[in-house]
């Protein structure tokens, strides 16, 4: 509670202080900016997001960051970010360091980045808490999953990038090359749903890299891309075992990794988005499998400004899962999740918005074996097949 309150406070007391900007340090210009959201969810039968979200609603969904950089040479800029949330059961008010790093670029075809870096991949993963920036209140599920942001957000190592143009017609590619370590919150998608299948959660981590490759097309406006990443992680923990009482676990990546695949078109006041995305995963111990997930979700999404402050987007989001291998000895199992949306936004002013975002989803995934927003530890009773949901979002950033 008390972390709700200073979230709060901080909430308004950055709202005036909007103009300041920017201080100078040491004779070098230092920008801070930051940003803010508070959102409201209804849903008519299954709770969402670890929200008890049905009957009246529920306003737990709340983020805020403030970043700081600068510019040090005209090669060599560094910055951080302190990122802090609460989304129902998830973040629970635990601050975290977003990001922060050192940045030099030699030519405009290379450049390098090290510290705790965020990871590039696909067209809003590296973006994907800077709400003010999206038309919608949620970004596509089957590709962004809300409670799964820490999963990919960032990594501690290093990235090689630059933009190589080709030439008037040929266009220009953009590359970003990454090497880095992850470590799963404790207040995540994974370890909610671990916990509430009775395991003791130490943690996920390990080593990650992979690369992303985009081409802004010679057509004006046109953008094509592909990500790749492949993971090598642990999962720490421990079960209650009848008889034998707890048991520690670990389980170690066999294969692991993800394709991306995307598009944008923007012409005028019309931006369309789309994005493909392959998960596969194979843990097991000491050689033997013991789990097994196939994910992919894709989306088509498109944004219309029909005014100076009024923008209107709709997308499809569709999400499928199966498991081959399931944990603790259970069957193999395959889920769903079909997503139709339409939004509209309003820009208050420069600084403040607010969106309103209908959702219709016809199925849930497989909440007792991978998190996918729908979960049984706030839906005791179980899931009924489809699910309606209201988004009302408002949010400022500086």
């Amino acid at each position: 509670m008390i972390r709700r309150l200073i979230a709060v406070l901080i909430f308004f007391a950055c709202a005036g202080w909007l103009p300041a900007q920017e201080f100078k340090l040491f004779d070098r210009t230092v920008q801070v900016h930051g940003f803010a959201s508070q959102g409201f969810i209804h849903t008519d039968d299954n709770n969402w997001l670890t929200m008890y979200t049905s009957n009246i609603g529920s306003g737990e969904f709340t983020d805020l960051g403030a970043n700081a950089s600068t510019q040090i040479t005209d090669s060599f800029r560094i910055g951080a970010q302190i990122y802090d949330r609460n989304l129902g059961h998830l973040g629970k008010w635990h601050p975290s360091l977003d990001w922060a790093y050192a940045q030099y670029k030699f030519k405009p075809w290379l450049g390098i980045r090290g510290g705790k870096v965020k990871t590039v991949m696909g067209l809003y993963n590296d973006t994907q808490d800077l709400d003010f920036l999206h038309t919608f209140a949620l970004l596509p599920q089957s590709v962004y999953p809300i409670d799964l942001r820490d999963t990919t957000i960032a990594h501690e190592g290093g990235d090689i990038f630059g933009d190589i143009h080709l030439g008037n017609r040929p266009g220009t590619l953009s590359y970003t090359a990454f090497a880095g370590h992850r470590q799963d919150s404790q207040y995540g998608g994974y370890a909610y749903l671990l916990t509430n299948q009775g395991m003791t959660f130490d943690g996920i981590g390990g080593l990650q890299y992979g690369g992303d490759l985009r081409w802004a097309t010679p057509l004006k406006g046109l953008l094509m891309g592909i990500s790749r990443m492949n993971q090598d992680m642990s999962l720490k923990g421990a079960v209650n075992m009848p008889g034998i009482g707890s048991v520690a676990i670990r389980l170690n990546d066999m294969s692991d990794w993800t394709n991306q695949y995307y598009g944008q078109y923007s012409w005028k006041k019309l931006v369309v988005d789309a994005e493909y995305r392959r998960y596969y995963m194979l843990m097991g111990s000491n050689g033997v499998p013991s789990a097994e997930e196939d994910i992919r979700g894709w989306y088509l999404a498109g944004s219309y400004q029909i005014a100076k402050r009024v923008q209107l987007g709709s997308y499809y989001s569709r999400y499928w899962i199966s498991f081959p291998i399931a944990y603790v000895g259970q069957p193999p199992a395959t889920g769903h999740d079909y997503d139709k949306v339409v939004t509209g936004r309003v820009d208050l002013n420069r600084f403040m918005n607010i969106k309103v975002e209908g959702h219709f989803m016809d199925g849930y995934g497989l909440p007792n074996l991978y998190p996918n927003g729908f979960y049984t530890g706030v839906n005791p009773l179980g899931l009924k097949p489809n699910t309606i949901a209201l988004v009302v979002k408002t949010g400022f950033n500086f």
